[in-house]
């Protein structure tokens, strides 16, 4: 009996000296926007130092931000050999602009800019500047041949910002979970990757926010939701755009004409099991409009989304959610 009382005494010992998994919390900058990580580590390590060099080495890969890049390189053709980090944000990306006629297109980095929303400062857009912009944009005219670009015209770019910000999530994950992090939520510019839950099996709770009225108005959020396991990305037309002669265009530029978008659609967020490829289809669906990416999304397994777009009617915002995102609804903040 003293036996058993003595090995009881031993595993309540053991047990009652784990350590209890923490919260850590991290935060910085990085691909010019924010970055809010949030784990539980019963050693309580901090990642700061390995994730922002991650990221940096990452922006390093694809970024339109560093002339050295090997995405700039490959634009100025100074260079045909890529990374595993850009194989995978090309590959990706060519499967959404298949999966969606083109209303995904990375190609499409000259007419964005030449619509002033690149670095470089805008020109006086005409058809005819369009127009001969437009030879040069198409998925179909540049490939990837193991770990070579093939261009069919040297003029041929590419910008990966609709995918590369999702993509870098997911590569945060993928870190802390090498780190035997099972619990965590990721956050990089609005990008989010729940893994796991909070202690007692709470969900992460991500809110998605309400289309403002112009770029510099209060952010305000439309509702919560529920997320283990999952990632959501947002896109919207709402902030991201310039006025010119009282014309509003937005940052959303329609691959196959060149032109920016004229739907309703304001806002889309999606939720996958990647955040890359959540990130894409996000950008896509602004590009379809709301009609077009409802019916693609119900039609596509493990997709789920949640659409905000004006009535043209009234006016007024109207709400959409599949049935999928509706389960994930924990508080509706209006």
């Amino acid at each position: 009996m003293k036996k058993v009382w003595l090995l009881a005494l031993v595993v309540l010992t053991i047990y009652s000296c784990k350590p209890e998994k923490r919260p850590v919390k991290l935060a910085g900058e990085a691909q010019g926007t924010y970055y809010s990580i949030i784990y539980y580590d019963q050693h309580n390590r901090n990642f700061k130092p390995e994730i922002d060099s991650l990221l940096d080495a990452f922006d390093r890969s694809v970024s339109l931000w560093v002339p050295n890049s090997i995405l700039s390189k490959v634009n100025r053709n100074d260079t045909t050999k890529v990374d595993k980090w850009f194989s995978d944000n090309f590959k990706i990306s060519k499967e959404v602009y298949k999966s969606t006629g083109g209303a995904f297109d990375c190609t499409v980095e000259p007419v964005v800019k030449a619509w002033g929303f690149g670095f470089d400062e805008k020109v006086d857009v005409s058809k005819h500047i369009i127009d001969s912009l437009m030879q040069f944009v198409g998925f179909d005219k540049i490939k990837l041949v193991g770990n070579q670009v093939k261009k069919t015209d040297p003029r041929v770019k590419l910008d990966f910002n609709a995918i590369a910000q999702g993509y870098s999530v997911d590569l945060v994950g993928e870190f802390l979970e090498n780190k035997g992090i099972e619990n965590y939520l990721v956050d990089i510019g609005g990008e989010v990757k729940a893994k796991g839950t909070k202690p007692g099996g709470k969900l992460w709770r991500v809110g998605i926010e309400k289309p403002a009225k112009n770029k510099n108005s209060e952010r305000k959020l439309k509702l919560i939701i529920g997320l283990k396991d999952k990632s959501v990305a947002t896109s919207g037309s709402y902030r991201k755009y310039y006025e010119r002669n009282g014309v509003r265009y937005s940052h959303t530029i329609d691959p196959k004409t060149g032109y920016p978008v004229k739907h309703s659609l304001l806002s889309v967020s999606v939720v996958t099991d990647n955040t890359a490829v959540a990130d894409a289809y996000a950008t896509a669906f602004m590009v379809m409009g709301f009609d077009k990416a409802k019916k693609f999304v119900e039609r596509t397994k493990n997709m789920d989304a949640f659409f905000i777009y004006s009535d043209p009617k009234t006016g007024h915002n109207i709400t959409y959610a599949t049935e999928g995102f509706k389960k994930l609804i924990l508080e509706k903040v209006e």
